[in-house]
């Protein structure tokens, strides 16, 4: 039997936040219970896909934000804070009927999570924030030397290894062939961007919600340090931290099964 209960495929469907068409992967479960997931740069929706089915006493949903898979670009390469909030404002409104929703970010995600807890608290029970800090300064000046098509997959993915960069199935989950080669679904243009909006201190966001939150750290990550974590942790009340050893920035892709096990700690918990 090639159909295990892993081949379950997600619903593609789309929703409009403003003028942009974005799309969003539907993981089912009846569950009123939402938990809804944020990608990081160059990342999309199916990054999640395999924890996703992990949690069948939810209803997960995972968003290709602006720029990223299969929604579409920002006009005017808009990639502010106010545009990614938005969206996911728009996305709650629209198509949940402002049910109040769990949220789990990574990276980029994870920042539009806590900034949406604190602007939209009426809309969010808890927050999941994966390996990012409040003060950030980080470059994806790296996106710009990448080609905007390849002639082959191997061709694409040694561009990748050229821009210095390691988590190569990371960014192969974004990767699209067309007439013109193979190349990123992601808005390479608009990422260094989108990270600007991003870089800053965000403490008052971070200190102004008071849904429980779990931090989780990739101790060899290159985004955020062990001690700036528990800084975070210590300055927030109703604030957990779980430190992976061993994982680097994605957690959810070094380690799947702990990552699994220490979100759906914190989830029976609530």
């Amino acid at each position: 039997m090639l159909h295990s209960h892993h081949s379950r495929l997600p619903v593609r469907k789309y929703f409009t936040s403003g003028t942009l068409k974005l799309s969003y992967l539907d993981f089912g479960g009846e569950n009123p219970n939402i938990l809804l997931m944020l990608h990081g740069h160059m990342g999309n929706a199916r990054t999640f896909s395999e924890l996703a089915y992990k949690f069948p006493e939810w209803h997960v949903i995972a968003l290709d934000q602006r720029g990223h898979g299969w929604s579409e670009h920002a006009p005017e390469k808009d990639y502010s804070r106010e545009g990614y909030l938005a969206d996911i404002h728009h996305f709650i409104c629209q198509e949940l009927g402002e049910t109040p929703v769990t949220l789990l970010g990574h990276s980029l995600g994870g920042v539009n999570a806590y900034q949406f807890a604190a602007r939209y608290p009426e809309l969010v029970n808890a927050v999941i924030v994966e390996d990012i800090g409040v003060e950030i300064n980080s470059n994806l000046n790296f996106a710009e030397m990448l080609p905007t098509r390849s002639s082959s997959l191997k061709e694409l993915r040694d561009s990748l290894l050229q821009a210095g960069l390691k988590a190569i199935d990371y960014f192969s989950e974004s990767v699209f062939e067309d007439e013109a080669g193979w190349g990123f679904r992601s808005d390479l243009a608009g990422m260094s961007i989108s990270q600007q909006h991003i870089n800053g201190a965000w403490w008052e966001d971070w200190m102004s919600s008071t849904c429980p939150i779990l931090l989780i750290h990739g101790k060899k990550s290159f985004v955020m340090d062990a001690n700036h974590a528990e800084l975070m942790v210590s300055r927030r009340p109703n604030t957990k931290l779980e430190v992976f050893a061993e994982c680097g920035h994605g957690v959810h892709s070094d380690d799947l099964e702990g990552f699994y096990r220490v979100v759906k700690k914190f989830l029976d918990e609530l």
